[in-house]
C-alpha cells in the first residue's frame, strides 16, 4: 500500500514576500512532504507587484527548498486551491491575537465547506511586527527594511515604491 504525500497550501498575496513569510514556508516545508505556496490574487485589484514579479521574488526567496512549489491563482477560494492541488490542509502564519481573530472564522468556514484543516504557525518573535503593508509604507516614506525582506525584494521595493514616493 502506498501513501499519498502530505501536502499543504500556504496561501497569501505575497505583495511582497517578507522574511516572516519565508520563515513560515520553511517551517511548513519541514512538516510536510510538499508545500504549495499559493499566490492568491484578485485581478480587479492592483497590487504593488505583478503576479509574475511575485512569482520571481518568491522563487528567489525559497528556491533552495526542494519540496516547495509556487503557483498563482486568480478569483478562487483557497479551499478550491487545496482541492486542485490535492492538499488536505493549509498553513497560515499568525503574528498575534489580531491575526488569530481574523483567521479563525475563515478557518472554520473553510473546514465547514470542504473539511480542509488550517494549521496556524506562530510567527517567530523577530517577525511578529512585519507585514507586507507595513513594509511598503516604511519604504514609501524612505525607511529602511533591510533584514525584514530578502534583498531582491528590498531592491524591488525601493525601485517601485520609492519612485512613487519621490513623484507622489
Amino acid at each position: 500500500m502506498t501513501t499519498s504525500p502530505r501536502r499543504c497550501v500556504c496561501p497569501g498575496s505575497y505583495d511582497p514576500v517578507t522574511n516572516g513569510h519565508i520563515d513560515v514556508i520553511a517551517r511548513a516545508a519541514r512538516l510536510f512532504d510538499e508545500v504549495v505556496v499559493a499566490i492568491l490574487h484578485n485581478p480587479a485589484k492592483h497590487g504593488t507587484f505583478t503576479i509574475d514579479e511575485r512569482l520571481d521574488l518568491l522563487g528567489s526567496a525559497v528556491g533552495d527548498l526542494d519540496n516547495v512549489r509556487i503557483e498563482a491563482f486568480a478569483d478562487v477560494l483557497v479551499v478550491d486551491v487545496c482541492r486542485q492541488v490535492g492538499a488536505a490542509s493549509m498553513v497560515k502564519g499568525l503574528r498575534g491575537g489580531t491575526d488569530f481573530a481574523y483567521e479563525l472564522p475563515m478557518a472554520n468556514m473553510n473546514h465547514h465547506l470542504t473539511g480542509v484543516e488550517t494549521l496556524f504557525l506562530v510567527a517567530a518573535p523577530e517577525w511578529q511586527h512585519v507585514s507586507s503593508s507595513l513594509i511598503k509604507e516604511v519604504v514609501r516614506y524612505g525607511g529602511d527594511v533591510t533584514g525584514l525582506v530578502p534583498e531582491p525584494v528590498n531592491k524591488a521595493l525601493r525601485d517601485r515604491v520609492g519612485r512613487r514616493a519621490a513623484h507622489g
